[in-house]
Parts: C-alpha cells; structure tokens; sequence
C-alpha cells in the first residue's frame, strides 16, 4: 500500500520540494502552511507559496492560526493516519502531541549544516558571516528548536559575492533533487538519525529591519557581507538627507579615508576599514538602478559625509 505523506511549508523556497515529492508520485494527503497575510500594502490577503501550489495540483491545503491546543486540528491530524510528514520552512513550531502522530516521525529540511545556524534565519546569516559552505541538513522534529538527530546533510559552497536569494534557490534546488532519496531511505528504514553535538551549535536568529541600517565604521567586507545576507529583503541601507538608499548590490574597494566619505563619483565609499563600491542603489520610493544612471542625478558627490546626515 502507497505511503501517505504530509507536507509542511510556507515561502517560496518550499515550493520546488513539494512539487518533486508530487511529481514523482509518493501520496500527498494533506498541505500545512501559514495562513494568508495582509498584502504589503494591507489591501488583500495573499495565500502562501505553498498554499497557492498546492491548490494548482489540487491538494487538501490546512491554514490554521496555530497547533497548540487546537483540539479540532489534532483530531483531523490524528485520523489521516500518515506515515511520514516532511516540513520545509513552515514556520510554526509543531507541539508535542502530534508528534506521535506520524509513523516514521516528522522531518525539517532545514538549510543549514546542523548544529550551526540552528533557528530562523540561516542563509541570511550564514552569508552575513562568510561562510564558506551550507547546506541541508535533514533533521528529526523533537520539542526543541533544531536539536532533534541528523540523518542526511548535503553540502554546497557559497560562492563569492553570493546572496540570499541565490543561495535560497540553489538550496531549494538541492533539497528537491535530494527529496526522494530521503524519503525513500527513511520509510525503508535504511537510516540512523544521529545525535547533533550540542556544544558546536550556533542560532540563526530572525532578521530585524533595523539590521540594516549601515554603521560605516564596520569593515568594508562586513558590509558587503549585510548587504549580500539582507538581499532582497529587509536590505542593507544608509539614510542621506532624511531618506532611505537601499544597497542592492556592491564590491569591496581598497582605498581608504574617513569612514562614511564618498570618495569617487561612482559612489565608492570609505569603511572602517577599506571601502566600498556601489554598483546598484535604490532610493526611497524609486526603482532600483544601476551606479552610473543613479549618479547623473544624485546629490550624494565625492567628499559627502554619509556619517554627518
């Protein structure tokens, strides 16, 4: 008899995991994901990612407020009967109760080399840290944050000048050509799940906004660092006259001055240690543009002091 397998997933990067689990043919028998949100705008609600796939391949999609002590939700869960449920970013922490509900247990796929960047924001701050490689880490859900045994980590570099959302992509990327392979070795009982060592752990907490803005007394290679680990969003940003410019993309440079001096009309700027080059900009309000059309109409001329405004 076919295996029935629920999937827990919210964002984007989900998407391309369920979509290779249903295309090669395992038994999907219930979606989780988050419940629709405001629009950025707050004029609509807008579904999930993965709610709105999963309702493209006709799928029973579940968007409850919450699990804990959500007694009508646990019965449902109870009755299906699953053999193995797989949760991939969906951002709800899973109570202990349900966790006896499933016959092989429920799976994270998460995005990190496990114990290191445990929690919310790996990517972002495997980037932001230099780190030299990630990867995805499949992990048995326990009652505690990332810490349950390991049975599979596929690793890949991060390349040079790499962001979050190219390292997203290529990790979801992975995580789906990997996906059958997981499946089928845990419901034939060919894996061992590993104990994490505890000691080496690091956390990946979630992203504030206020991460963004640009201290630029920080060495230039940290900068390039937040900027590449804050793309797309929140972004990395410096504020000029009272409003906000949003660096979408940007080099290291070697020459040196006061910290936060432009030091060239292509809007290279002085760190607390090397500088900057920016090669892609986006003003408050405004489209994103390349350095040298943002330059022909800026403000923001060789020796401004972005430390003074």
């Amino acid at each position: 008899m076919q295996k029935k397998i629920g999937f827990m997933g919210t964002p984007n990067f989900a998407v391309p995991i369920l979509k290779n689990i249903y295309q090669n043919g395992y038994e999907v028998t219930v979606v989780y994901s988050q419940p629709p949100r405001k629009s950025n705008r707050g004029q609509k609600f807008e579904k999930s990612p993965i709610h709105s796939f999963a309702e493209t391949i006709s799928l029973e999609v579940r968007t409850p407020d919450q699990l804990k002590n959500n007694k009508t939700e646990y019965e449902y869960f109870k009755n299906l009967n699953l053999d193995l449920v797989i949760i991939v970013a969906y951002g709800m922490i899973i109570p202990k109760e349900f966790l006896s509900l499933s016959k092989e247990g429920f799976i994270n796929l998460h995005a990190s080399i496990l114990p290191k960047w445990r929690g919310a924001a790996p990517i972002q701050r495997s980037i932001m840290n230099k780190d030299k490689e990630t990867g995805i880490s499949v992990m048995k859900i326990n009652e505690k944050l990332d810490e349950g045994g390991i049975s599979h980590i596929f690793k890949i570099n991060i390349e040079k000048n790499e962001n979050s959302q190219t390292l997203s992509d290529k990790l979801s990327n992975l995580a789906s050509k990997k996906i059958s392979e997981i499946i089928d070795s845990i419901m034939d009982k060919e894996v061992k799940f590993k104990p994490q060592d505890h000691s080496q752990a690091t956390y990946a907490k979630k992203i504030k906004k206020t991460e963004g803005l640009i201290d630029w007394n920080e060495k230039a290679e940290d900068i390039i660092g937040k900027i590449n680990g804050l793309y797309p969003y929140p972004g990395v940003f410096f504020i000029f006259r009272g409003e906000r410019y949003k660096i979408l993309k940007a080099q290291i440079s070697f020459s040196k001055n006061q910290p936060g001096k432009v030091l060239s009309n292509d809007l290279e700027i002085s760190c607390g240690e090397n500088s900057i080059k920016v090669l892609n900009i986006q003003r408050e309000g405004k489209k994103p543009q390349k350095i040298n059309e943002f330059m022909l109409g800026s403000q923001i001329q060789t020796g401004t002091y972005l430390l003074d405004v």
